[in-house]
């Protein structure tokens, strides 16, 4: 018995690091400029990155809608809300689900800021971010007013990310 569990942590463990060396080679590096898109609201509408230039952007890619540290990091964002948009920076959360899902989401959590429905996976491949169970990993990329990325995240605790955040706009703003 104790062989199997032994196999099971060594195959979990070996998934891990591939998984990281995959997203390690394609997630778009600090002070490249971020790659464009665009895609549907949870109201329905076309959102492109570029429509947010000559502002901060955190993009903040996210597993799926209604669970537990996704819902977390959610709160967590709009909590903050205020200290976001204080400092000028708008908040772009995209996962995988659909436009309706993200629109329930929204409306049961109280969200007020855009989730960004990539249904076809295209932008979260685009940023690295797509899990080999083909959902949204949980990545965050902070993107100038030039449309640069200045800040990219890889391990990310959602009860405390939103402080991390803006911590990271303030520091690199003293």
């Amino acid at each position: 018995m104790w062989n199997r569990v032994w196999i099971a942590l060594v195959v979990v463990i070996a998934l891990v690091v591939v998984a990281k060396r995959v997203f390690a080679d394609t997630i778009p590096a600090v002070g490249t400029v971020a790659p464009d898109f665009t895609l549907s609201s949870q109201e329905g509408n076309q959102v492109s990155l570029k429509d947010f230039r000559g502002k901060w952007v955190v993009l903040y890619f996210y597993p799926k809608d209604f669970t537990t540290g996704c819902t977390i990091e959610a709160h967590n964002f709009q909590r903050d809300q205020a200290e976001y948009a204080k400092r000028g920076i708008v908040i772009l959360g995209v996962s995988v689900d659909t436009v309706d899902s993200h629109k329930q989401f929204c409306t049961k959590e109280g969200l007020n800021f855009k989730l960004l429905a990539d249904a076809d996976k295209k932008v979260s491949e685009a940023y690295g971010s797509l899990m080999v169970i083909k959902l949204s990993a949980r990545h965050t990329f902070m993107i100038d007013p030039e449309g640069k990325i200045v800040r990219v995240y890889t391990s990310v605790d959602p009860n405390k990310h939103s402080e991390e955040v803006l911590a990271a706009f303030d520091e690199i703003h003293k």
